[in-house]
């Protein structure tokens, strides 16, 4: 029989090999490593796995330890600090019940079951509670136990929705809690060693949320906050989300008179006119790229026989998330006596489109193809409609009516690679023209709930991967991401206060042109199936729309605002003069307007810079006689007196360049 291990290695990041004595921890770990990590390590990574400084190393394990800079880090900061907020609302409020508390981007959140309403005004109570935990020190120590055990302990304590969480979420596994002083939650972990390493935080919002996310459960309240290591870090986070609130694309919306939303349409925006004209401008926009190119704009129909919808495997995948269409006799034919036999949808014949792929699977498959016709780009800007749930519709960036720069590309296996390589330089040219210069890209792989084979998927996947690689793009590999019927490659933009926008996308299907057998005759005169590529850069016009107001502020670039030019005419006097300027700027083609309120010019000018009007040209009786306007940059820059001709070039010189002021 051989002796016991007395001793083990586990390997750092850095390839590095320590040696500790079998049953050793993370703490006994990163207590012989410098000094600076020993204060800073919160937890570890030992392999793929995460784990509490407190956890036993084995033999061999490949160790990485956990800091705030590392993304792992982050969120075990903010989930132990979800606890802390919810220990010490227990604390304030002991009839409480509490639900669930995960991360999210930059922060966390705990949804609490509570008698009496809270509002922003409470959070300072809560937090100063929370700083009193902190400053307690209290362990923070994981317990595994006997499901049954679980379910006495949170019943005891009249806390319904974490039984319910074991009996429906945990089921027959092994419920682990985590326990600081008096107070213990459901968690698998892991978490800070104790209250004392959460060290600047700040509680948000309030907001009320469903239990689940389901509208007939009961209604809780939702408190956000966040955490940082430093404090500096802290308010520099505190002045992003102020910074935020001033861009919010909702509110400048209104301001600048581009947006408005009505309760009798929920997640459908009214475009007003200036909003309008820009909406358009952005699909100019996209046109004139198409006719470079190489693709054809098509129109396909709104609403569908659902048949179409079976045959694309929309339905029952996508059922959820569609609008239908229902005629009376649709009504009644689905209704047997008081109590419809199946689901309504499967007895309604129409169903509104919400994508135009398999409208344009159609087209491709009513005439028969040639690979001289291949590659076969289609441009779609079709209104599309989802059903998304009234907690999640927020503005234009999520709406359930909207367009998509929608296209796709039928083409043959041998021509996929350059066309998703055409797609990457088209997707660069826009984001630069736009001003996004933060852009990552992300491949998303096959889900579990899917359409076709793994050798249809390990293709399509390498094409895309190939495809970014031959462009020497650095990328990410998001396993499990793609949507049912292929991979994807996700854009995602950082905008002007550094928040991340996943807006465009190209996917490799293989399938769909499989379940409508759309076919081409290649060069030797057979049948061959094409390859679908899905592809968007704007994702849809809202969305991109709505980043936009708040990447710049409200302030368009010259070229996209609504208005280009404002003329103010100082008095009546010189009112034709300004008219002619006006009708100058039009025929330059620029988008003019005047001002001619009774009113003070200095009045006129703090309106044409609270729309943020790009150019304001200023006529007096001097400018008139002398056929000059006055020239006002957006940002109260006074460029002095110009010749009319001149002034109007300069603006079309900011038209041309694309450049943010």
């Amino acid at each position: 029989m051989s002796a016991p291990v007395k001793e083990m290695k586990v390997v750092l990041l850095d390839g590095s090999e320590r040696m500790l004595e079998a049953g050793a921890t993370g703490r006994d770990l990163v207590a012989g490593l410098g000094q600076k990590l020993r204060k800073r390590a919160l937890a570890l990574a030992v392999g793929c796995e995460l784990r509490d400084l407190t956890a036993p190393l084995a033999d061999g394990d490949q160790v990485r330890v956990l800091t705030f800079d590392d993304p792992e880090g982050k969120e075990i900061t903010w989930h132990s600090c979800a606890h802390l907020m919810a220990q010490a609302v227990l604390r304030l409020h002991p009839s409480a019940r509490l639900g669930i508390g995960p991360t999210i981007e930059d922060g966390f959140y705990y949804d609490i079951a509570l008698d009496e309403a809270l509002s922003a005004e409470d959070l300072p109570r809560i937090e100063k509670e929370m700083r009193r935990i902190v400053q307690e020190q209290l362990p923070i120590e994981r317990r595994e136990r006997d499901r049954t055990d679980a379910i006495e302990l949170f019943s005891s304590a009249g806390q319904d929705l974490k039984v319910e969480i074991i009996e429906e979420i945990v089921g027959e596994g092994v419920p682990s809690t985590y326990v600081q002083g008096e107070f213990e939650d459901l968690c698998r972990g892991p978490h800070l060693p104790s209250t004392a390493f959460i060290k600047h935080f700040k509680l948000l919002s309030v907001s009320g949320a469903y239990w689940r996310g389901d509208e007939s459960r009961p209604m809780l309240t939702r408190i956000y906050g966040t955490a940082y290591e430093k404090k500096g870090d802290l308010d520099a986070h505190l002045h992003r989300i102020e910074e935020a609130k001033k861009r919010d694309h909702r509110k400048l919306g209104r301001e600048l008179g581009l947006i408005a939303t009505h309760p009798v349409a929920p997640g459908s925006p009214f475009f007003l006119p200036k909003g309008a004209r820009v909406y358009n401008i952005l699909i100019d926009y996209v046109r004139g790229l198409y006719d470079r190119y190489g693709y054809q704009e098509v129109i396909t129909p709104q609403i569908f026989d659902t048949s179409i919808f079976h045959t694309s495997g929309h339905l029952p995948h996508y059922a959820d998330d569609m609008f239908f269409s229902a005629t009376r006799e649709d009504i009644d034919s689905a209704a047997d006596g008081e109590r419809p036999p199946r689901p309504l949808w499967e007895a309604i014949r129409y169903g509104v489109k919400p994508m135009n792929c398999p409208g344009h699977a159609l087209i491709f498959g009513m005439t028969r193809r040639s690979y001289r016709e291949l590659p076969m780009r289609i441009a779609d800007f079709g209104r599309l409609h989802r059903f998304e749930r009234s907690g999640v519709i927020h503005g234009l960036t999520r709406v359930r009516s909207f367009c998509q720069d929608d296209a796709h590309i039928f083409c043959a296996l041998d021509q996929m690679q350059s066309e998703i390589g055409a797609f990457l330089d088209l997707v660069s040219e826009v984001y630069d023209d736009f001003g996004f210069s933060d852009v990552r890209i992300r491949i998303a792989t096959r889900p579990e709930d899917r359409l076709g084979s793994d050798e249809v998927w390990d293709r399509s996947e390498s094409a895309l991967e190939e495809a970014v690689k031959e462009h020497e793009l650095p990328y990410e590999i998001a396993e499990g991401e793609g949507v049912f019927y292929g991979p994807k490659i996700e854009f995602h933009i950082k905008d002007a206060i550094g928040r991340s926008w996943q807006l465009g996308t190209i996917q490799a299907d293989f399938n769909l042109p499989e379940r409508f057998d759309l076919s081409f005759v290649d060069a030797g005169g057979a049948a061959s199936r094409p390859v679908m590529l899905h592809r968007a850069v704007f994702g849809s016009i809202e969305r991109f729309y709505g980043v936009l107001i708040e990447h710049v502020a409200g302030s368009f670039p010259t070229w996209l605002a609504p208005r280009q030019v404002v003329v103010l005419p100082i008095t009546d006097a010189v009112a034709e003069y300004a008219e002619k300027v006006r009708m100058r700027c039009f025929e330059a083609g620029l988008r003019v307007r005047v001002d001619a309120r009774n009113e003070k010019i200095g009045l006129k000018i703090r309106e044409a810079e609270k729309a943020k009007v790009p150019f304001m040209f200023v006529v007096g009786e001097r400018e008139a006689a002398a056929d000059q306007v006055a020239i006002r940059r957006r940002g109260r820059r006074d460029l002095g007196a110009r010749p009319s001709a001149e002034a109007i070039g300069l603006v079309l010189e900011a038209v041309r360049e694309k450049t943010a002021d």
